[in-house]
């Protein structure tokens, strides 16, 4: 049996890769980079940890859970800190906890009660007829009004997603909204009837989800997965090409400055989009990856700190804050990172993550770090009450950092669906197909290894074996 080739060794990738060996399906892993895991990496320095990438895994589903169990990390898992579950907005420059109860709702600050009457009015909007792609922007000032835009959705998605409710299509980039307003006609109401349905399947609302990583940060998981797949991961390995032969795929892959040509039995891409749309892959039928590259990408530039204790004023209690565009901040948000997890900060001494840039203000993620240190600490001054400057400081910038699922995003996932439907043995999934969170993407690399591995038990498979 030839093994499957999977282009790209991001979390996706070596999920899939993972799961395919445990079904005895040999596997090749293909990476260009000199190490796996893609954003996710842990920088341990002074004292501190800071994530080079995402921070936690939203729990989300079982399958993520049945991960880290597989994987034997189980005495390495951490939970993120109960008192650190408060998720804050800065309004006027102030931070207030972004309500989570009726009687919450009730008492913010951070709504008007003009505004606050509007979103308590949603159950009673009627959804409009068709089935347009309409912008998040659209759909909740239609739902909830503009003031929840502003001081809700707006912080939330450019501090999360790092784009722009005006562009990101909510069918798309939020399905679940789209499909409960399909079901229920209501945000609210689907809120409480479809808690019945999320429990079926045993799955757990992104609010009310743990937070988790392990002891020593998220590269703990794809160390792990790297470990367990052993030799069949080629680092410093670029894909150039993917062809159709008589009994499979033809793989092109550039190694140790010299090129190779390996037979498999079928090729799954969870590379980036952008590097996937110069890829070249023949077939009886032109294939063409090239639209990939349209996929808008916002740069962000990732700015870790570490202060004194005794010189931030905030306790520091919850999760973090999120800002406004009305606020006129350099940052997006910060995460407390110090108060989520234990040891990510030495004693005495706090760590905070910021993020500039995204859809917002794509250029000012380029800009020189030193300026965006002093943008970080000039901006957490006044929300946090910071005195004085960090004694660590860490930064990056990722030129292509969160694909946007803008209106109109459906021909790319009509090009990647019609492209394994007529081209069988090719599979796409990443965070540009299966969401953009990391819980995302473990799901999705553990689901395409399903598809893959009925591919390849089925009467395609025996018509299309070859033996090397």
């Amino acid at each position: 049996m030839n093994p499957v080739a999977i282009v790209g060794g991001g979390i996706t990738g070596l999920c899939a890769a993972f799961r395919l060996r445990q079904q005895n399906i040999p596997v090749t892993l293909y990476e260009e980079a000199g190490r796996v895991g893609g954003p996710i990496r842990t920088i341990c320095e002074n004292g501190f940890m800071a994530e080079y990438g995402p921070n936690t895994i939203l729990e989300t589903s079982p399958k993520i859970a049945a991960l880290i169990t597989d994987l034997g990390l189980d005495p390495r898992r951490r939970d993120s800190d109960p008192a650190a579950n408060k998720n804050y907005i800065v309004r006027n420059g102030r931070m207030h906890p972004l309500p989570v109860s009726a009687g919450a709702f009730a008492a913010t600050p951070l709504f008007s009660i003009a505004g606050k009457l509007r979103i308590a009015a949603e159950p009673f909007i009627r959804k409009p007829p068709g089935s347009e792609d309409e912008s998040l922007a659209e759909f909740v000032v239609r739902r909830l009004g503009r003031e929840f835009l502003d001081y809700a959705i707006n912080p939330f998605v450019s501090g999360i997603y790092a784009g722009d409710p005006a562009a990101l299509s909510v069918r798309h980039a939020f399905p679940k909204l789209h499909k409960v307003e399909a079901q229920y006609g209501s945000l609210i109401l689907g809120q409480f009837l479809g808690a019945r349905e999320r429990k079926k399947r045993a799955e757990v609302a992104a609010p009310q989800a743990k937070k988790v990583s392990f002891d020593d940060g998220l590269q703990v998981l794809t160390d792990t997965l790297h470990t367990q797949l052993g030799d069949s991961v080629k680092l410093r390995s670029s894909v150039l090409s993917v062809e159709k032969n008589a009994g499979g795929w033809t793989v092109a892959v550039l190694a140790n400055g010299r090129e190779e040509r390996r037979n498999h039995s079928a090729v799954l891409f969870t590379a980036p989009a952008h590097k996937l749309a110069s890829l070249r892959i023949a077939d009886a039928e032109p294939v063409s990856l090239a639209v990939l590259g349209e996929i808008k990408h916002p740069s962000v530039a990732r700015i870790v700190l570490g202060f004194r204790k005794e010189d931030v004023a905030d306790p520091l209690d919850g999760f973090g804050f999120l800002v406004p565009e009305l606020e006129r901040l350099s940052i997006l948000g910060t995460t407390f990172s110090s108060s989520i997890f234990a040891n990510r900060a030495p004693q005495g001494h706090v760590t905070l993550t910021s993020f500039i840039g995204g859809c917002r203000n794509p250029e000012l993620a380029n800009r020189q770090p030193e300026e965006l240190f002093d943008r970080a600490v000039q901006d957490l001054k006044r929300v946090l009450g910071v005195r004085g400057q960090p004694i660590y400081r860490h930064h990056v910038v990722f030129p292509w950092a969160i694909p946007q699922y803008n209106v109109g995003y459906g021909k790319f996932m009509d090009l990647m669906t019609g492209i394994e439907a007529r081209h069988p043995g090719l599979f796409f999934a990443g965070n540009y197909r299966n969401g953009i969170s990391v819980g995302n993407s473990i799901v999705a690399g553990q689901e395409v290894a399903s598809r893959v591995a009925t591919f390849c038990s089925s009467e395609t498979w025996d018509r299309a074996e070859v033996r090397v």
